[in-house]
């Protein structure tokens, strides 16, 4: 496996692994938050189902934990040996002409939503590992829709989600085709995976953002 992981190979085909895995954990949890904005009993049952059952917290969890750890990992690794290996600096070279803005510029938006992902443990999952192995306070299976209300009541909070969902779209929208070709396999489907990886990164986005905003204005 480190052998796998040395090669520049090894490392892409790792890194599209992980992101497979990520988007589908987003395609997850922006479903699930959803039922909050129509029915605050179905966002709790399920809630309260994802938080207490062993097979999500005790395996599903942790490995979601790594994977987010590895993903963002190596495409630091990979950020690295790339301005590495192109260290030497080309009079005529334009890299604006050879590869879109987003493209050169993921370690920026993966750092952005990396402190985001630190945000968004401090607001939920801390408070959920202090509120059960902690203080072992009484679960109340009613207590996450209005959890999740508190959470966007302030602006500062709300404005700091807007942004990174924003980014996280501009990082899906070139991540998304990204993953499918270094698996090699955007041969002759080029054109349908940019349109579907555009879909996704704008519609998954934008329904995080409808989520936090909605809260806001009616809590």
């Amino acid at each position: 496996m480190s052998g796998f992981l040395k090669s520049s190979i090894g490392r892409k085909v790792a890194m599209a692994l992980s992101a497979f895995f990520l988007m589908f954990f987003l395609l997850m949890h922006v479903s699930i938050n959803l039922l909050s904005v129509f029915s605050a009993d179905a966002f709790n049952t399920a809630s309260h189902f994802m938080g207490t059952n062993w097979l999500v917290q005790f395996i599903m969890q942790p490995i979601l934990i790594f994977g987010v750890v590895f993903h963002f990992v190596m495409g630091f690794i990979l950020e690295f040996r790339n301005k590495k290996s192109n260290g030497i600096a080309y009079v005529k070279n334009n890299g604006a002409a050879n590869s879109s803005w987003m493209s050169r510029n993921m370690i920026y938006s993966g750092l952005v939503i990396l402190a985001f992902i630190l945000l968004h443990f401090i607001d939920f999952w801390f408070p959920e590992i202090n509120h059960k192995y902690i203080e072992v306070l009484p679960e109340d299976p009613t207590r996450y829709f209005g959890e999740l209300q508190h959470k966007f009541t302030p602006l500062w909070r709300v404005a700091a989600y807007v942004v990174s969902f924003i980014l996280l779209g501009l990082h899906l929208g070139h991540g998304f085709t990204s993953a499918f070709q270094s698996m090699g396999v955007t041969a002759g489907r080029k054109k349908a995976l940019k349109t579907i990886g555009k879909v996704y990164s704008i519609i998954i986005p934008l329904a995080f953002i409808f989520i936090a905003l909605y809260h806001h204005f009616n809590h």
